[in-house]
């Protein structure tokens, strides 16, 4: 970015959807940050307005629903309305906030100027708006804070329509549950009175399942973990394609990695960096051993000026997909069935 001040700078990411062979071209982050995987070349950034008007208001027709989604590659795609406009938006836990893509969402009036940043490959431009009423399913949202972005590179990609991005901000209130064998999402909208004793059903045989801490940190999601006796902190992201390990970590932490080919990564901006692919063992979460996982080794140094502490990596699809997960965003638990 132009200037990483923190809690004014946010995070952006990229689709990296992988292939076969060595030295290729892949999307990825045009800010700084790898986390919410599934912009390869937006950005997610400036959170002035969201100081200045706070969370959406969330009501819910039924306190407990259950959302279909299908699958764009490895993205989960809702369909989901803004104002009159209706069709699909990726639900992406490693966005911030609400994000409209530019196209479908130009006449919309700015809240604030447009905010310049740049990452690894160069730099664009995040133009924030504010949205009277988004909805899917049940649960409706009043004055959300949105930022507009370009997905068009997302849209070829996979070659869809998609209206924006569902991130973090949408969901503190929430358990969520999903299920990517049945292509299923729950979610209950937690109140007041629930706090401390709200538990789906799902939940009742705690011998089916782990539960681990999870932490919210500036609208990203959080979790911690162990490889090679060394302790980690890492992104949930259900907008990324790959796992990701930060480049700087110590090498006792790459001796549990197989690095299996180089690739390029490309963004909206002129540089490509050169980033490695493999698969990692003996991820811990907890005491559970996560077994071998696929991931992208490239550098993070950047995600330090963002946040009180630097992060060692993204949790995306190759780990989400594994069990059936799920997240209690207000008691900041997380779920993984066995």
């Amino acid at each position: 970015m132009l200037s990483l001040h923190r809690n004014i700078c946010m995070c952006v990411a990229s689709a990296i959807a992988l292939a076969t062979g060595s030295n290729e071209s892949y999307k990825t982050a045009s800010s700084p940050f790898p986390v919410s995987a599934v912009f390869a070349d937006t950005i997610i950034n400036n959170n002035i307005a969201f100081e200045k008007y706070g969370d959406p208001i969330v009501t819910s027709d039924t306190p407990s629903c259950i959302i279909p989604f299908s699958r764009a590659g490895n993205l989960i795609v809702i369909k989901a309305k803004v104002d009159t406009t209706e069709g699909n938006f990726i639900l992406d836990t490693g966005a911030p906030k609400l994000i409209l893509n530019m196209t479908y969402f130009r006449h919309y009036l700015s809240t604030t100027e447009d905010v310049e940043s740049g990452g690894i490959t160069g730099t664009a431009a995040a133009n924030p708006t504010m949205v009277e009423n988004l909805s899917f399913g049940p649960i409706k949202y009043y004055k959300a804070e949105a930022d507009r972005v370009n997905l068009g590179h997302i849209e070829n990609s996979k070659g869809i329509k998609i209206l924006g991005l569902l991130g973090m901000q949408l969901f503190k209130r929430f358990e969520m549950i999903i299920d990517y064998e049945k292509s299923l999402i729950y979610l209950h909208l937690i109140n007041k009175k629930e706090v401390s004793i709200y538990k789906s059903e799902m939940l009742n045989d705690t011998s089916a399942y782990h539960t681990f801490s999870i932490n919210i940190m500036e609208d990203k999601l959080l979790t911690y973990g162990e490889i090679a006796g060394k302790k980690l902190t890492f992104i949930i992201d259900t907008g990324a394609e790959s796992n990701v390990l930060d480049s700087r970590l110590p090498n006792k932490i790459f001796d549990q990695v197989n690095i299996t080919r180089r690739i390029m990564l490309s963004g909206s901006g002129r540089q490509k960096v050169e980033a490695l692919y493999g698969n990692m063992k003996n991820l811990k979460l907890n005491n559970l051993e996560m077994g071998v996982l696929p991931v992208l080794v490239t550098n993070l140094e950047r995600m330090c000026f963002s946040y009180d502490r630097c992060l060692d990596g993204m949790l995306g699809f190759d780990f989400l997909s594994l069990h059936k997960i799920g997240f209690n965003f207000v008691t900041r638990k997380m779920y993984i069935w066995k």
